[in-house]
């Protein structure tokens, strides 16, 4: 009851102030009597901009004389920059389009976001003075009672205007022409009753127009909302059989787009070419004499998609009760799935007899072991296959569970395993693992495991497939014993080969080895001579010892670098600059080059990203390359014997090394890497094969090229991140 009486007070303050405003604006020519039409436009859209709390207001003047519109724009809070009066005049102007009943409720809002409803109102019995278009973004305006202010303040303005411009011609006419404006005046009077007249007409015609369309809008609404939401194909049909609706479940379900059957025949969209003309024939009946074989009845028949494909439907259609000729509404629901289930539900009542036999045959004949046991492991079940595996009975395996027969060492892996997929954290398992056998002999089986699971009289349990695999087991322990002593065969035959790849080169080894002595021994004479000079040169004695110490230290670094040629070495793995182990195996060779003819060039690059590996075994890598090189320039003697060595970053993430001579070139480039494989007369073919090891290990790659002209090109490269892998 309360909030009735809140409600009723509401309108009663609503109306009171609807008066109010009202009484205000038919003071306003009171306000503006004697201005001009500017004055008069200014006064109403101030006063309706505070009356209505509109968020825009615009007003456009025409003049009969040919002058330029008079345009006024009122705006309650503009947000940012905004576009000027005549822009925004101009762009009202165009919406409206000087055509009252065209004149739209919407219109995008050029102040913000959003759409603004809006009232234009013509002034003048057509529109011939100008318009006032009034906007606002609340929902529901105009309101009854706003509408009413509008055509009032309209109605007021354009008398106002009519006055203004009336007053204005009086000016400019001479007093003969009295007697033709009190005519005018008269005229007038009459007009404007008659101007009133006509807007409380169309006021009336207004309103029984707007609450049509609303009606008629939300008519549409709830038949939209029903189209689109409904589960089922519905499809509308005029009195000639064409198509006029088609919601989203028929799009679905039949392929086609609703713009691409609206109007086209529905015998020729969803109904199969065989039996179009029967339909065509009963519409036709039902048109003629109005027998509905049909209506209001569910049938199933086929119906056909857009690919061709046929399936079947049931169908209900309605007559649709509207005046006019008749049309018709199709109900359609695709009983594919359901005629599936029930061919399915028929044909599993014939099934079920043979599945338990088919079941049986499959569990007996099975070509690996089949076991079955309850979720705590215990066998309930097995085929023969796995009876033979085990050497147990079936009986014998009832009273045993899988873990009583698994090695104690594949214990906990099964079990935890199993408890993973009994809570669901897997589906199925795979597990190598063995099997003590009845007489105690251990047997290798690969288990594939996973739940089944049970239903309302059939418990879940275990499915255990067993594949016997000793055989492959045992296989593939032969072959790692195998690869084991190959790896140290290898490793044997590569320190040989280094051995006697030092040995041929002992020469050059006794020559980088005197060098720093030699040094030793001078540098010796000279300290003792500036220790027995009177009075002692210490300080020159000084530098002559530091001398002795420097030229020892370097011998004694050559001396460990061949003694670990020599011995077997542990792999090292560390940081290393490629220039300085290419330049401290070329020192080595130098003697050798020399004492051969053989020009060594380089060019090395001046900055080189560091590699990770074993400096020991790069030397011997580049150490064999050089020297196969040398050897292969032995029988030149037509053209000069060059050995070039580079190095340069290849790429974002390697080093490239090369040494190419002008030697005989090679027939197979890539053959000469294989174990044992030779093109000198006393060559055991393993250099360039343990060249390709120690790359292999390092994650590099080798090969070879002919060069331009003479020659061969050895090439290598090595990765920055070498740190990363296991060097062997």
């Amino acid at each position: 009851m309360e909030s009735h009486v809140e409600v009723a007070a509401g309108e009663i303050e609503h109306l009171q102030r609807c008066i109010n405003d009202l009484v205000s604006l038919l003071a306003l020519p009171a306000i503006w009597s004697g201005g001009d039409p500017s004055q008069v436009l200014q006064t109403l859209l101030d006063a309706l901009m505070r009356m209505l709390s509109l968020d825009l207001i615009s007003a456009r003047l025409t003049d009969p004389a040919g002058e330029a519109p008079v345009e006024i724009v009122r705006i309650a809070e503009p947000r940012g920059p905004m576009p000027s009066v005549h822009e925004i005049c101009e762009a009202l102007s165009k919406s409206v389009n000087n055509d009252p009943p065209k004149w739209p409720p919407l219109l995008w809002n050029i102040m913000g976001d959003g759409n603004v409803s809006i009232v234009p109102l013509p002034l003048g019995l057509q529109g011939e003075l100008g318009v006032i278009v009034a906007a606002a973004q609340r929902a529901g305006f105009p309101r009854q009672t706003e509408a009413l202010l509008l055509s009032v303040a309209a109605n007021q303005v354009s008398i106002g205007l009519q006055e203004a411009r009336l007053q204005r011609q009086q000016k400019r006419l001479t007093a003969e022409l009295s007697q033709l404006v009190a005519q005018r005046t008269d005229q007038l009077t009459a007009t404007n009753t008659e101007l009133k007249k006509e807007l409380a007409e169309r006021k009336l015609v207004e309103e029984k127009f707007r609450r049509e369309e609303s009606e008629l809008k939300r008519t549409e609404v709830r038949k939209a909302a029903i189209l689109d939401s409904a589960l089922d194909c519905i499809v509308t049909i005029d009195d000639q059989g064409r198509i006029t609706e088609f919601n989203p479940a028929a799009e679905k379900t039949f392929g086609y787009r609703r713009g691409e059957v609206l109007g086209r025949h529905m015998a020729d969209v969803i109904i199969p070419p065989s039996l179009r003309e029967k339909h065509r024939q009963g519409f036709a009946r039902h048109l003629a004499t109005g027998e509905a074989r049909v209506l209001g009845r569910r049938i199933e028949l086929t119906a056909v998609r857009a690919d061709g494909s046929e399936f079947p439907v049931e169908l209900a259609i309605t007559r649709i009760p509207l005046d006019g000729p008749p049309s018709f509404t199709g109900f359609l629901r695709d009983i594919t799935e359901h005629k599936r289930n029930e061919n399915a539900l028929r044909d599993a009542n014939v099934q079920v007899a043979r599945s338990e036999e088919r079941w049986r045959s499959v569990f007996e004949n099975s070509a690996i072991g089949v076991a079955l046991a309850d979720l705590n492991g215990r066998f309930f079940a097995a085929n023969p296959v796995f009876e033979e595996m085990l050497g147990y009975t079936e009986d014998e395996l009832q009273k045993l569970s899988f873990l009583d027969i698994t090695h104690e060492e594949d214990l906990e892996p099964n079990r935890s395993l199993v408890d993973e997929l009994l809570a669901g954290n897997r589906l199925q398992f795979q597990l190598e693992k063995q099997y003590r056998r009845k007489n105690g002999s251990l047997m290798w089986v690969r288990n594939n495991v996973s739940l089944v699971a049970g239903t309302d009289r059939v418990p879940g349990f275990l499915l255990a497939l067993s594949e016997n695999i000793t055989e492959r087991k045992l296989a593939e322990e032969d072959r790692k014993r195998a690869e084991q002593a190959l790896r140290s065969s290898e490793m044997r035959l590569s320190q040989a080969t280094r051995t006697a790849t030092i040995g041929e080169f002992a020469a050059s080894i006794a020559h980088e080895i005197n060098q720093p002595l030699a040094a030793v021994v001078a540098n010796g004479h000279a300290c003792l001579r500036w220790l027995s000079s009177r009075p002692p040169g210490l300080a020159k004695a000084q530098e002559a010892a530091e001398r002795i110490v420097r030229d020892g230290t370097e011998a004694g670094e050559v001396v460990r670098r061949i003694r670990a040629l020599f011995k077997h070495a542990p792999l090292e793995r560390l940081e290393l600059n490629l220039n300085e182990v290419v330049a401290e195996v070329l020192r080595l060779l130098s003697g050798d080059t020399a004492k051969r003819s053989v020009g060594v060039e380089t060019e090395l690059a001046d900055y080189l990203p560091a590699v990770i590996g074993d400096r020991v075994q790069l030397q011997q890598l580049i150490f064999n390359l050089l020297v196969n090189g040398i050897e292969a320039m032995d029988t030149v003697a037509d053209r000069p014997k060059k050995l070039f060595v580079r190095t340069k970053q290849q790429s974002a993430d390697g080093v490239l090394v090369e040494i190419q001579d002008s030697g005989i070139g090679l027939a197979d480039p890539e053959k000469i890497f294989e174990a044992f494989f030779t093109t000198k007369e006393n060559g055991m073919g393993m250099g360039l094969a343990i060249c390709r090891s120690i790359i292999d290990a390092h994650h590099g790659r080798l090969w070879a090229t002919s060069a331009e002209g003479h020659g061969t090109v050895f090439s290598f490269t090595l990765p920055f991140e070498t740190r990363a892998h296991h060097v062997s």
